[in-house]
């Protein structure tokens, strides 16, 4: 697998997804870029879903953790149907009654502006460090595959493939993305399949022999009934309902999308439908990490010392070219479906969260044009800055605490937003910036410490819970000093 091939399989799909862009910018205007008119086919929203629910991180490290967690990643998925539910018949609901473009409009309606404000600067850091996380797992494999032997600067690695989508979201944003995600997801999907025969065919397997194969393996146990265990079975599925409350229902990414299907009925047929994929998509994600350690013991493949890297090696070292090309697709489709769906959110939720770009009725259509590109570009470089940094730390482990560290702030969104939907109560808004603050806060304490505490249990993923339920709690104490 050459370096050149690797770069012609980019270019190729980059002009494809500038062909769709063309097409769908075409007399885009802010309502355009914002929620797609309102006019997106829900089963183009959903089918585009999927891929963007499945980031770079998603491709590569799913996979990756087979090793170590086998296939108890689908009680979370299966824990996702129920958060999905909920999205659709709680949360959507609220959105479409008040005309919403950034959902977290809803809470200044609801506690004030400095709820409102907390809410979007939260989403704002998240996303900002979660997309760049994502994204820098993607080019740095670029990088180290393609352009390190070419000699390349990082920094312009970085640079000109966020100057790719920047060309291509600039003007039609969630119109635009609404259906580059159906080519992403096709990519996405396929080169999972194609992985998957690619490996089955070299161990000179047929179908039977390979299903086998993979039920006898070590890999396919779903239930940990060890409750101490990150990977117990019951926190996992619990954990599954709110990541996907909060990583879809409270986020501005995944949402903008729904908002921009053309009524409620409709955005509630993409979350049912996107959903109930998710579950055999997920499965096959699985089965191609079981099916990547099951070729490595089979050839005598050193595994790495970081389970991200098992995908990449075994797909551009130890296959046929074609594996490679496959597999470089599958990656630049998770880099793009992350990257470009968060600079859109993002350009969206400073413009209208922080500029009131929606409110300003004294502004033209074009002055609001031509700030929101400005917004759009900023948003691109302090990504590719962020990345530069993590580039320069070069510390995989801390990249990932700061990844974690971004997930926390999901908690107080949790805890706002149920406060919000579930209770009449007022809060004392202009405390609210500080309790979100000290939420996560006291999550990570016990997430650190909860071993010596309670008797050897470890936080996985329901440390979401324990911190959106902190942040009710301080909103209902908060509440009390508010008569």
């Amino acid at each position: 697998m050459t370096p050149t091939a690797i770069f012609i399989s980019f270019l190729v799909y980059t002009v494809l997804l500038f062909s769709i862009s063309f097409i769908t910018s075409r007399k885009a205007d802010n309502e355009a870029y914002f929620l797609g008119n309102r006019q997106s086919p829900w089963y183009v929203v959903a089918y585009g879903m999927i891929g963007a629910s499945l980031s770079g991180v998603t491709f590569i490290s799913i996979p990756g953790d087979v090793g170590s967690t086998q296939f108890s990643y689908m009680m979370i998925v299966a824990g996702y149907l129920v958060g999905y539910y909920v999205i659709a018949n709680v949360l959507l609901p609220v959105y479409y009654r008040l005309n919403l473009t950034s959902i977290y409009t809803y809470l200044e309606n609801r506690f004030g502006f400095w709820s409102y404000k907390t809410g979007a600067f939260f989403f704002l850091v998240s996303r900002l460090i979660g997309a760049s996380f994502r994204m820098f797992l993607v080019v740095n494999v670029l990088q180290v595959f393609v352009f390190d032997v070419w000699e390349m600067p990082f920094w312009v690695t970085v640079s000109a493939f966020m100057v790719l989508m920047i060309i291509y979201t600039f003007r039609g944003g969630i119109k635009t993305i609404v259906w580059t995600d159906t080519l992403q997801t096709t990519f996405m999907l396929l080169t999972v399949i194609v992985s998957v025969l690619l490996i089955k065919n070299n161990l000179g397997l047929d179908f039977n022999e390979f299903i086998q194969t993979l039920s006898a393996s070590e890999y396919t146990q779903m239930i940990n009934v060890d409750w101490t265990a990150k990977t117990h079975y019951l926190k996992q599925f619990v954990s599954g309902t709110f990541i996907a409350i909060v990583m879809t229902g409270l986020d501005q990414d995944m949402m903008q999308k729904n908002l921009s299907c053309r009524n409620l009925k409709e955005a509630k047929k993409n979350v049912y439908w996107m959903s109930a994929a998710l579950v055999p998509v997920n499965l096959l994600i699985l089965t191609l990490g079981a099916s990547l350690y099951i070729f490595a013991q089979a050839k005598g493949i050193d595994l790495p010392t970081r389970s991200d890297n098992l995908f990449p090696i075994i797909a551009l070292k130890h296959l046929m070219p074609f594996a490679g090309i496959v597999f470089m697709i599958g990656l630049i489709s998770a880099a793009y479906s992350s990257a470009d769906s968060a600079l859109t959110s993002l350009t969206t939720s400073f413009t209208v969260d922080f500029l009131g770009i929606r409110k300003r009725t004294d502004w033209s259509s074009k002055q609001k044009t031509r700030l929101r590109y400005l917004v759009h570009i900023v948003v691109a470089i302090i990504i590719v800055g962020i990345i530069i940094v993590f580039r320069a730390i070069n510390d995989q482990s801390v990249i990932s605490r700061l990844f974690t560290i971004a997930g926390y702030t999901y908690g107080p969104l949790l805890g706002m937003f149920a406060f919000g939907l579930f209770t009449r109560k007022k809060s004392r808004d202009p405390a609210i910036p500080v309790l979100a603050l000290i939420s996560p806060v006291i999550s990570y304490i016990l997430s650190v410490n909860s071993e010596a505490w309670f008797g050897g249990y470890q936080f996985g993923f329901e440390l979401l819970l324990v911190n959106g339920f902190i942040m009710f709690l301080g909103l209902w104490f908060l509440h009390l000093f508010n008569k």
